[in-house]
């Protein structure tokens, strides 16, 4: 048993340690193996090799080093930004403390007391009502679900011309399983007045400048009518352990299927609005162009070309597959085989097939899928591949989800470097045995 896990809540001063196995179950101990199979000095001892950011994947910028967290690649320390390096994409579920961090603005909490903490739901409710995290865990049914969080920015770096913003490489993403309630369920003990058009999401974290300016506080807000509401929790464990406080402790909003920017962390307030959110994280930042692919021609935006703008949230993430091994790092040997494998997601459904190309696109063939964890969990894939002399390769990947959805073969762009989801290619040297 996790001795971490155990004493975080027997220290808690509500719920006690029965309640809260009684809340998670036996089912608990499997993923919880997992996880201590990837944790601190265990890390160091499997093959996991994360001495350096990998060149040919994630970005370019030395590891920082966090508590509860591995060596992650630093982006950007204030507000802290830190990116998942690639060998951690081998595996369905990305640990906790590998799981990538995301800031806008500087001041974030360091410790929450939970005695005091509450959860407000304030506005447009015919019944305005806090919840302490007591009630999250007592008064509701506890509900769980395998999702991709992605930042809306991930693979900016492939982005050409660049643009600015922090320059990801493909590690602003992972998968986890996500515990807690329903957001519906806690909507519903406050009652929305019939008028309401938005729900908006506020958490702790802030900047030091003045009330209503953009750096002073983080906020999102979903359409009252978006279907995607009645699958958002409100979660309280991510891999079936306490929430990581860079990754949202205690409480952080899950919206399947949606980029990571309505992902609040340390989630404390939720209002109901009676008109359209205008502030400048919704009417000014994470906007994109309302057209396929959420791409326009850099000559144009040069000219001054107008185009319709939506809010990121509009959308679900597009389509992405990733080939993880093999890594591009080492040659590989002719005539012998090798298993090329990846990660593949939509956020408009089941991953459907994956398809892969030994020669830069212009064949495809079909991969095997891995096991299937839902509809917004990462979903594995593999293929075995022998190539027949040596000699430089062009490696790729190309998914395809359930709704018929799948990756441009040429690359978008769009002023705010979002929803990258290009065929990915890697490139791989092949070797004679001698």
């Amino acid at each position: 048993m996790n001795k971490d896990f155990l004493s975080y809540f027997s220290h808690f001063p509500v719920i006690s340690r029965r309640e809260w196995l009684k809340l998670f179950g036996l089912s608990t101990l499997s993923t919880l193996s997992l996880q201590k199979s990837f944790g601190g000095e265990e890390a160091r001892k499997t093959h996991l090799d994360i001495s350096s950011p990998s060149p040919f994947w994630t970005s370019q910028n030395p590891f920082a080093y966090e508590p509860q967290k591995l060596p992650l690649i630093r982006l950007n320390d204030r507000p802290i930004v830190l990116e998942t390096p690639r060998e951690f994409f081998e595996f369905s579920f990305t640990p906790n403390a590998a799981f990538y961090v995301r800031y806008h603005l500087d001041c974030i909490p360091n410790s929450i007391d939970l005695s005091k903490w509450r959860l407000f739901l304030q506005g447009n409710f015919l019944n305005p009502v806090s919840f302490s995290f007591a009630d999250l865990l007592t008064r509701f049914e506890p509900v769980s679900i395998v999702a991709v969080n992605q930042c809306s920015g991930n693979s900016r770096s492939r982005f050409y011309p660049r643009v600015p913003g922090a320059q990801w490489g493909n590690g602003a993403m992972g998968n986890a399983k996500w515990t807690g309630v329903r957001l519906m369920d806690v909507l519903n003990k406050a009652k929305m007045k019939e008028n309401t058009v938005q729900i908006q999401f506020q958490g702790f974290d802030y900047g030091r400048s003045p009330e209503g300016t953009p750096a002073h506080s983080f906020i999102k807000s979903l359409d009252r009518d978006d279907p995607i509401l009645e699958e958002t929790i409100l979660a309280y464990a991510m891999n079936d352990e306490p929430l990581p406080l860079l990754n949202g402790f205690p409480l952080r909003l899950v919206v399947p299927g949606k980029f990571a920017t309505y992902w609040i962390k340390h989630l404390t307030w939720i209002r109901a609005l009676d008109s359209l959110d205008t502030n400048f994280w919704m009417k000014t930042a994470y906007r994109i162009p309302k057209n396929r692919h959420n791409s326009v021609s850099f000559e144009d935006y040069q000219k001054g070309v107008s185009f319709e703008t939506i809010p990121i949230g509009a959308i679900q993430m597009p389509v992405r597959s990733f080939i993880i091994q093999p890594a591009g790092d080492s040659k590989l040997i002719e005539k012998m085989p090798v298993q090329v494998k990846g990660i593949a997601f939509s956020g408009y459904g089941a991953v459907a097939k994956v398809e892969f190309s030994s020669d830069g696109g212009n064949h495809w063939q079909d991969t095997t899928l891995g096991k299937d964890l839902g509809k917004y969990s990462f979903r594995n894939w593999h293929i075995f591949w022998t190539p027949k002399k040596a000699g430089e390769y062009i490696l790729a990947s190309r998914a395809w989800d359930e709704k018929g959805n799948t990756q441009p073969l040429t690359p978008i762009w769009n002023p705010g470097g979002y929803c990258w989801n290009t065929v990915e290619t890697q490139r791989i040297w092949v070797g004679k045995n001698s």
